[in-house]
């Protein structure tokens, strides 16, 4: 069946243009699709090459993961700190038969009169090949450094405070310190947990028997790493990057592939229903549906397979400059490498093939199995009534998304955000399958102001009611672009004004003060006793996991507070809604939005999980408003400083004092530079979203332009006829611009309308305001979609005319 016949050959050769637009369609959806598969397979796949763990064959750490639910519902969360294990495992690994030793690994960070240094316990010399240089192993108030001598006193700041230390040895590696293991234990701000134990065989013994020993030994307290898993244990933002590749080819990648095959079938199902008359013509010299469907298939398989071919070259381009962007921004760490295997680039070429072969099928079912006589009476005239099928399911989809709309503007938080990710998806559906209603509707209300406009746009607004359908194959992909992007940019711009606005009026404080690693623990007590200081309060940031709708986890912003709750009053306005702030240990305030979504209200006790993943169960106490632009979650920093790596408050908030007087401290920030600072913090998410949009976007404006291309060659006739009865070719052209331009606004009001439908509920759930739209930003994209129908349209009717004039 499939294999190539004349037919399909010489509409290939004969109709090179119409073929050309298929190819460009699919060739694009090969390069989104393969792009996000490649960065897929690479989440799935990235590792780290174990550096400080290189010595040590098997690694002892704690699960990463926060986990959640039972039985078929179970699911985990990554930690939002490093989780810790217990330092008493390290004596029971050591009981392992095949283990030489078991050794703690402890590192955090302090400081020297010289800047931050990294700190880490003697004992792990014994696996990362460290020596001394001269002197002996540190013991208690003992550390071993490099630039300095034995003997001399070096005075270092740690997250229990600042002390001298004698100088027992030293070493040649650079920005390190080393104290005694107890010292180090203790001086880390978690005291009685090791970040991780390293354990060395017996001679003779191979590491996959000491890591079922030890697997054993410490059973389900801890997870035992070899190989290149050691390196994730190294580096936790590992587990983050592998979420975030995931997420990026996985759930943008469904969502990307959705719409790429969706508009490559449309182009595909455009090209073989411009052929309507001419399958029309084989039906009534004999050609059987059988050998009609052939000869579909055989065209496809002539241009679908190399499409996805050469469309996979540039995909693999995009996911490698996609990976070095995310490097490049902290996001993936340096070491993970691109992984562009067989099964992302296979899975294109085959999806492109099985949406170019149904896509064609569907078009010409009907030209295929109608009678010949029937056929060649509609391919002469565009049938005016709808699809049994697609008429149905295109309701159903407008109505899923009235629903949907309507659910999410009376939810709050992530629950509106997650209802309103199904509106755009819903509408764009019910565009597609009432695409040629939809068009009709459009060239009806957008053709009125038309028909007073002369010859030539009457003439545009009377072709597009007629061809609903062709209008409606070059409407559905500026929609896609129009909506897509307006979504993935202006949530982020809603999401930054309200962030500012929040931030604006809920920082009271005339000073911010932050250091490198952190500030010294006795910071709010100096600040406190420095003149015309009125309010002093330290703040340790950092992120926390809170139930989500569906009993799920879901990340908050924290901040641990050192200071009394009047103090922090002075400095932050959090627009308390219910209860009182209150700072006591195992209590909690929560943004409104948290409470609403974990079902919680004031005196419930609210699940959590601390940064390293402790369950804490505190009472809360207050509810507010400004948890987007200050944090989701306040507490005691006493319930917070144990479970971070970094132990040191990580703001100085103050009220009164000059920028002077406070600079001994760390870097001075006025209100307006802490808040510039800020909008940093969130450059990420905002680079995602653009680069998102620019991939959707640019893929439907692409498909928009080859559409109107394809359908202004395949009307020369008309355009020759035109020029036959008397019209100018100017007038061709302007009735050609008309139409593009109908086109195009029909397109941007109603991927406008999408837009706002999924952005108004969002953002009211998200931060309490309606969507914030800047109209430079609009106008950039409603006139570039203007821009580009004009030209796509323009320039093939200008060829199309010049080689008819040619002609006469």
């Amino acid at each position: 069946m499939f294999l190539p016949n004349g037919l399909a050959r010489a509409a290939v050769r004969f109709r090179p243009a119409a073929f050309a637009g298929t190819f460009v369609a699919l060739a694009l959806a090969a390069l989104i699709v393969s792009a996000c598969g490649i960065l897929l397979e690479t989440g799935l796949r990235a590792t780290v090459p174990p550096d400080r763990y290189a010595g040590a064959p098997v690694v002892a750490a704690a699960d990463q993961r926060a986990h959640y639910g039972h039985g078929d519902s179970a699911d985990s969360e990554p930690v939002p700190d490093r989780a810790r294990l217990d330092a008493a495992l390290v004596a029971k690994a050591a009981t392992a038969p095949g283990a030489r030793t078991a050794v703690a690994d402890v590192t955090f960070p302090a400081r020297s009169a010289k800047g931050p240094v990294t700190a880490h316990n003697w004992g792990s010399t014994a696996f990362t090949g460290d020596r001394l240089t001269a002197g002996r192993a540190p013991g208690p108030g003992e550390v071993v450094l490099a630039h300095a001598g034995v003997g001399d006193r070096v005075t270092l700041t740690t997250p229990t405070g600042t002390r001298a230390y004698r100088v027992s040895g030293t070493t040649d590696t650079g920005t390190a310190v080393w104290f005694a293991d107890s010292d180090a234990v203790r001086l880390s701000g978690h005291p009685g947990r090791v970040d991780a134990v390293a354990v060395l065989p017996k001679p003779g013994v191979g590491t996959g028997t000491l890591a079922a020993q030890v697997s054993r030994v410490l059973g389900d307290r801890a997870e035992v790493h070899t190989g290149d898993d050691r390196g994730a244990v190294e580096d936790p933002a590992l587990a983050a990057a592998k979420e975030t590749l995931v997420g990026i080819g996985g759930s943008f990648g469904g969502i990307a592939a959705m719409v790429a095959m969706f508009t490559a079938a449309g182009a595909v199902a455009l090209a073989v229903g411009q052929r309507a008359r001419e399958f029309a013509l084989l039906r009534a010299v004999g050609a059987t549906p059988r050998q009609i469907r052939r000869t579909i298939a055989t065209e496809t398989l002539l241009v679908a397979p190399l499409a996805g071919l050469l469309g996979c070259l540039p995909g693999i381009g995009l996911a490698a400059w996609w990976l070095a962007q995310l490097k490049d921004k902290g996001a993936v760490p340096e070491a993970v490498d691109l992984s562009p295997g067989w099964i992302p680039l296979v899975t294109t070429v085959g999806a492109v093939l099985l949406t170019a072969l149904a896509a064609g099928y569907l078009a010409a079912r009907r030209s295929s199995r109608i009678k010949p006589g029937e056929a060649l009476r509609e391919a002469s005239v565009e049938r005016l009534r709808f699809g049994w099928i697609r008429t149905p399911l295109g309701v159903a989809a407008l109505a899923g998304g009235f629903v949907c709309a309507g659910l999410a503007a009376s939810l709050t938080g992530e629950d509106a955000a997650n209802a309103s990710l199904g509106i755009v998806m819903l509408f764009m559906l019910a565009v597609a399958l009432l695409g040629p209603l939809v068009a009709r509707l459009c060239a009806g209300l957008f053709g009125l102001p038309l028909r007073g406009a002369g010859a030539p746009a009457s003439l545009a607004a009377a072709n597009s009611r007629t061809n609903a359908r062709r209008l409606a194959s070059a409407i559905t992909p500026i929609v896609l672009a129009m909506a897509f992007s307006s979504v993935l940019v202006f949530m982020h711009t809603s999401e930054d004004r309200a962030t500012a606005r929040q931030q604006h009026a809920g920082i009271l404080a005339d000073h911010i003060v932050t250091a490198d690693p952190g500030l010294p623990p006795d910071a709010v007590r100096q600040a406190a006793r420095t003149p015309e200081v009125t309010a002093a309060v330290g703040l340790l940031k950092t992120s926390v996991l809170v139930p989500a709708s569906g009993g799920g986890l879901t990340q908050a912003s924290a901040q641990g507070v050192t200071g009394s709750a009047r103090d922090l009053a002075a400095v932050q306005d959090l627009d308390v809604k219910k209860g009182r702030l209150s700072l006591k240990p195992s209590e909690i305030a929560v943004d409104a939005s948290v409470a609403d979504s974990a079902n919680r209200a004031i005196g419930d006790r609210l699940p959590v999980r601390l940064p390293d993943g402790t369950r804490a169960e505190p009472r809360i106490v207050a509810t507010y408003g400004r948890g987007l632009g200050l944090a989701q979650v306040t507490m005691a920093r006493a319930d917070l400083a144990a479970h971070v790596s970094s132990a040191f408050d990580t703001e100085l908030w103050t009220k009164g004092g000059t920028a002077n007087s406070l600079k001994a401290l760390g870097t001075v920030l006025d209100r307006a530079d802490y808040t510039t600072a800020q909008s940093v913090d969130r450059e990420l998410n905002a680079w995602a979203n653009a680069v998102m949009a620019a991939v959707l976007g640019g893929f439907a404006a692409v498909a928009a332009v080859n559409t109107l291309v394809m359908t202004v060659l395949d009307r020369r006739r008309e355009l020759g006829t035109l020029r036959l009865i008397g019209s100018t070719r100017r007038q061709v052209l302007r009735m050609i611009r008309w139409e593009a331009l109908l086109v195009a606004l029909a397109g941007i009001v109603l991927g406008t309308a999408i837009a706002l439908a999924t952005l108004v509920p969002m953002m009211n759930g998200l931060t309490g305001e309606g969507p914030y739209i800047p109209p430079l930003v609009y106008g950039a994209f409603a006139g570039t979609i203007i821009v580009l129908g004009l030209t796509a349209a323009g320039l093939p009717a200008r060829a199309a005319l010049r080689r008819d004039t040619l002609e006469e």
